[in-house]
């Protein structure tokens, strides 16, 4: 049974674990992707018995997937979760009608997604037909298929413009900064109660939840799962000290995936599968626009690991 609103916003106070696609022979390896769901599943450290909450996202994984395999992705995903967990799908909406029959599609799948994470690139329109664009888009997927959306916050200079959509959208039920501290308070103050604000860039989240921001993106999880959810729990109990005691750990690694406009983001996850010798998850060998990285960078990561393989 489909989670409501409340609840779902509530278990969204988590991390959201972003596995890496695999790939094999250029090829999506879906058994591989299982088997990563499985390890995160089966590995949750959340506190009080709270769901595992599961996307497929980031533009660097999802955007260079093919409608049908992005569909499939997310079917696999909810196949292996069962009725435990959330699951949040996430969608390019460029073009904006191919990202509405997808979430129609997924909304019929055996297990479908309670959330969707609506990703917008950057440069593509002003805020002004953001903000009509996106009630429309809302009020299309919402009435169709009743679904739920989080918008992606990517780009500063629409701010005011996704403010006003997440008040006035009853479909938007929250946003994930993507552009940096500074982002949090504004949002906070402005959506009040209408919405929910998301930190959305990765593990290194205490700075934005002590401005107000609730949950936060984790893209190392599929390696140390333990460590986004100790910061999690840490920061819903108030000890910040703690949260920020287990981002040193994951430090080198997620200055790694963020340097230089994210230039190795999921790629050096992948690597750090690799190099972390664990058999119960699998990096696969690279995807499009994100080839394992140079030896050099794979020997950073190969030392920015040895402290987060306690944490697996």
């Amino acid at each position: 049974m489909s989670l409501d609103t409340p609840t779902l916003l509530e278990a969204l106070n988590a991390p959201t674990t972003i596995p890496i696609i695999p790939f094999k022979d250029g090829q999506v390896d879906f058994a591989a992707h299982a088997k990563n769901i499985d390890y995160l599943m089966s590995h949750n450290y959340l506190d009080n018995g709270r769901r595992r909450v599961i996307s497929v996202a980031g533009t660097s994984l999802i955007h260079h997937i093919d409608l049908v395999d992005q569909t499939r992705i997310f079917d696999e995903t909810g196949r292996v979760m069962g009725s435990d967990g959330v699951l949040m799908s996430a969608v390019v909406p460029n073009p904006l009608g191919d990202a509405a029959r997808l979430i129609e599609e997924q909304a019929q799948l055996q297990r479908p997604p309670d959330v969707y994470l609506v990703m917008p690139l950057t440069g593509i329109g002003s805020p002004e037909g953001t903000y009509e664009t996106f009630m429309e888009f809302g009020e299309r997927v919402g009435n169709a298929c009743g679904a739920r959306l989080l918008y992606y916050f990517r780009q500063e200079r629409d701010r005011e413009a996704v403010i006003r959509l997440l008040i006035d959208s009853p479909h938007f039920v929250g946003v994930k900064i993507g552009t940096g501290v500074a982002d949090v308070a504004p949002f906070v103050e402005g959506v009040g109660d209408n919405a929910m604000v998301i930190w959305g860039i990765g593990d290194r989240s205490t700075n934005g939840v002590e401005m107000g921001a609730r949950g936060h993106t984790s893209g190392t999880a599929v390696l140390c799962a333990r460590a986004a959810d100790e910061i999690n729990n840490a920061q819903r109990r108030g000890d910040y000290a703690a949260a920020r005691a287990v981002e040193a750990v994951l430090d080198g690694l997620e200055e790694i995936r963020f340097r230089n406009g994210r230039v190795y983001n999921y790629a050096a996850v992948v690597e750090a599968m690799h190099l972390s010798g664990f058999d119960d998850i699998e990096g696969g060998e690279g995807g499009p626009f994100n080839p394992r990285v140079p030896a050099s960078v794979a020997e950073e990561i190969r030392c920015a690991i040895k402290p987060l393989l306690a944490y697996h």
